[in-house]
């Protein structure tokens, strides 16, 4: 119904795989969130239970980056218009990818950048940090040495992880079975938040008084620590546990912090 709002309908009709949405970092904001004369959902409904992978991230208008905060945090994205308001779901995850700097030469001995550390500052600064705050996992991706190239394959397919994340989804909706949140039901860890995260996603006295350490010393807001407890039961479900141990919101903190210096993956629902 979305895609058919936004006249993206394939011939077939029927939309039978997960989107997947790459849009150019020259997308304006009305192309993103939606708007336009007739209010046409945005690149982030059109997302919609799917992915929505931003590259070159700080390429992207400060605006349009902006805008992205509500529907990650809400799954909607509402369009104010003079002659309509219209509210369009938007419940995507985002995968964005940005260099370490400008030049994107930074951590590279052979093609040092001139204006270190400053060029990095400056580059990633162009993401506010409330949007930084909203993203999950902030992984570090070193350049690929040539050699590797010709290494044989790892032995861990990306079917065995298919696999591993398909058995999580299916405990988390073995959990949420029945359980609603603001009219809508719940169906992963991700859509999972007040009382119900804190009752499903409660760690061990250890993982807790980590945590609270951490929340302390790393100034966590309220949001990031919500975030943390959703990626560590989201971790102990990957590990076939009950519970959410000290291990898991380990993991889930060594996410949070993205270091200057380093090309990254960003991931964020």
């Amino acid at each position: 119904m979305i895609h058919s709002l936004a006249g993206d309908i394939p011939e077939e009709g029927l939309i039978r795989q997960r989107p997947f949405r790459d849009p150019h970092h020259s997308a304006s904001l009305p192309a993103l969130v939606g708007g336009g004369h007739r209010v046409r959902p945005g690149e982030v409904s059109l997302a919609h239970l799917g992915v929505l992978f931003l590259d070159e991230l700080p390429e992207f208008q400060r605006s349009v980056l902006e805008s992205l905060r509500q529907p990650i945090e809400t799954g909607r994205a509402s369009v104010a218009r003079a002659n309509a308001h219209v509210t369009y779901p938007a419940r995507f995850q985002m995968i964005a990818a940005m260099n370490p700097c400008r030049c994107g030469y930074l951590d590279d001995p052979a093609q040092a950048c001139n204006r270190a550390p400053k060029c990095a500052v400056d580059y990633q600064s162009k993401i506010s940090g409330p949007l930084f705050d909203r993203i999950d996992l902030h992984v570090e991706v070193p350049a690929v040495n040539p050699a590797d190239l010709s290494l044989p394959p790892p032995a861990e397919t990306s079917a065995d992880i298919a696999a591993r994340v398909d058995a999580a989804r299916k405990v988390q909706k073995a959990r949420y079975a029945g359980i609603e949140a603001s009219n809508r039901p719940v169906r992963t860890n991700a859509e999972a938040d007040g009382k119900l995260l804190e009752s499903v996603a409660a760690p061990d006295s250890a993982g807790q008084a980590l945590l609270a350490e951490a929340a302390s010393r790393l100034r966590i807001t309220a949001r990031g620590y919500h975030r943390v407890l959703r990626v560590a039961r989201t971790l102990a479900d990957l590990d076939q546990s009950d519970g959410v141990t000290r291990l898991h919101i380990a993991e889930a903190l060594s996410y949070r912090r993205i270091v200057p210096g380093r090309s990254a993956v960003l991931m964020g629902t």
